[in-house]
């Protein structure tokens, strides 16, 4: 008769656990595709990165990092075209503006924008800022950037470490890209 108990306890029990099992959850996250080989390729002649996040205070800044896969010289002037997007890579309602201010006061990231020309194999960094200030409304958390290098040329996908904290501050700052020599 004990057995008997115990057979149908543990029946019951995996019983229980199968129903949680069939219970909705969140919605799972599509995997990250693998680079295909035209993106191993670098056919477009550049690679976009994100660099770590460096937080303190409420200010958060990143390095945007361009890399020259191709074989010829990649040409660069001004600054970076940033969008700022959610987990859904749809486009949020964030400024983005050129130069530190209003986020930062200038410093040396906040040099002229120029042209730059990027070796094969040589990189090219610019910086972006943000603000984790929350005041009135819903804060804003993003998880992609998309970057486009100048205008024109096509853009790339990259993703913070941590996604973007932006508050609700609704701004972002990029600095103009620069050397990374």
């Amino acid at each position: 008769m004990m057995t008997v108990s115990r057979r149908l306890g543990a029946l019951l029990s995996a019983g229980a656990l199968l129903a949680a099992c069939d219970a909705p959850g969140p919605p799972p996250v599509p995997p990250t595709p693998a680079p295909t080989a035209s993106e191993n390729a670098c056919p477009d002649g550049f690679r976009l990165t994100a660099g770590p996040v460096d937080g303190a205070s409420g200010l958060r800044a990143m390095a945007l990092v361009l890399e020259n896969c191709g074989t010829g010289p990649y040409t660069l002037e001004g600054f970076p075209i940033v969008r700022v997007l959610d987990d859904r890579r749809t486009a949020l309602g964030v400024t983005v503006g050129n130069g530190s201010e209003p986020i930062s006061s200038p410093d040396s990231w906040d040099a002229p924008a120029h042209r730059l020309t990027v070796a094969p194999g040589g990189t090219a960094r610019a910086r972006v800022l943000w603000r984790n200030t929350v005041t009135e409304g819903d804060p804003v958390a993003a998880t992609y950037l998309s970057v486009a290098p100048a205008p024109g040329a096509p853009e790339r996908l990259v993703t913070p470490d941590g996604g973007l904290d932006l508050g609700t501050t609704g701004r972002l700052a990029v600095n103009a890209w620069a050397d990374a020599g």
